[in-house]
């Protein structure tokens, strides 16, 4: 099987929703509330620069990157890329055990 032939297992919005529904006892409008709340104050910290630590899971930051030079892929001819705000991550250590110890089962 190719590459572009094989699926990645996601985790969507709506599924999310759904997993809350289940394990809280939620009604969708509820779930959907508390997902969107949730997204929304991480959206909203980071957006006003904060840091956002989830204890377990991980960090999100905003880094600022400075403008630099590059280039087109297709032409080659040099294009400046502009400054811009970007959000990484980081797994917590906590994290990162719990995802190799699932890929040594695996």
């Amino acid at each position: 099987m190719g590459a572009d032939q094989r699926t990645t297992p996601v985790l969507t919005k709506a599924q999310l929703i759904e997993l809350l529904q289940e394990e809280i006892v939620l009604n969708k409008r509820e779930a959907q509330e508390l997902v969107d709340a949730f997204f929304s104050l991480i959206a909203e910290h980071l957006v006003a620069g904060d840091e956002v630590k989830l204890l377990g899971f991980g960090n999100f930051q905003v880094r600022d990157k400075p403008p630099r030079p590059g280039r087109n892929p297709r032409t080659g001819e040099p294009a400046p890329i502009r400054a811009r705000r970007v959000v990484t991550f980081h797994a917590s250590s906590k994290l990162k055990e719990q995802v190799q110890a699932c890929a040594l089962v695996s």
